[in-house]
């Protein structure tokens, strides 16, 4: 069992408790996997932040060096990937406001110089994972009106990531 702990603004410590490991943990195996078996070579991009005062060897003070674009970057096949892995709480919709307007330019840049772009997002009350193309995700959102795109878009245009133990999430499989 594992619990997931968060410092509130006050400095007080809230957890609840996490059914099984958090998608970004899910993803990281999965790399790990694809690398140890010669099936893709997939990292994790990390944030440049520039630290601006340390105290009794502790960061007590930064900020980020540069927004940020997408979480994961890699080659499979000989082609150049790239994508986003969000998780919503919702059971209905995945909120748009979740994606930066810098990572949907990212997407879009991707595409346009012929790597794959996509978006895995994780809704966690309903245990259930999708893929979702990044060209699909670009006309939802120059399309939609929403906010918002709906489970059922998840269901009809996207693909379920099924869970498994090596590895958790064989994504791969669905580009």
């Amino acid at each position: 069992m594992r619990f997931k702990f968060e410092v509130n603004e006050d400095n007080t410590i809230s957890h609840h408790q996490n059914r099984g490991m958090d998608l970004e943990d899910e993803i990281n195996k999965t790399n790990e996997f694809y690398r140890l078996n010669d099936i893709a070579l997939v990292y994790k991009r990390h944030t440049s932040i520039k630290v601006v005062r340390c105290h009794d060897k502790k960061i007590t003070e930064a900020y980020f060096d540069e927004p940020s674009t997408t979480d994961y970057y890699g080659v499979y096949k000989g082609k150049y990937i790239d994508f986003e892995a969000k998780e919503t709480s919702s059971t209905t919709v995945f909120p748009l406001a979740n994606l930066r307007d810098n990572q949907i330019e990212h997407i879009k840049n991707v595409i346009q110089n012929g790597g794959i772009s996509f978006l895995i997002v994780s809704f966690t009350n309903l245990e259930k994972y999708f893929l979702l193309s990044g060209e699909k995700l670009l006309t939802l959102i120059r399309t939609n009106e929403r906010k918002s795109i709906p489970l059922d878009v998840f269901l009809k245009e996207g693909k379920e990531i099924k869970r498994g133990l090596n590895p958790p999430l064989d994504y791969i499989k669905l580009i």
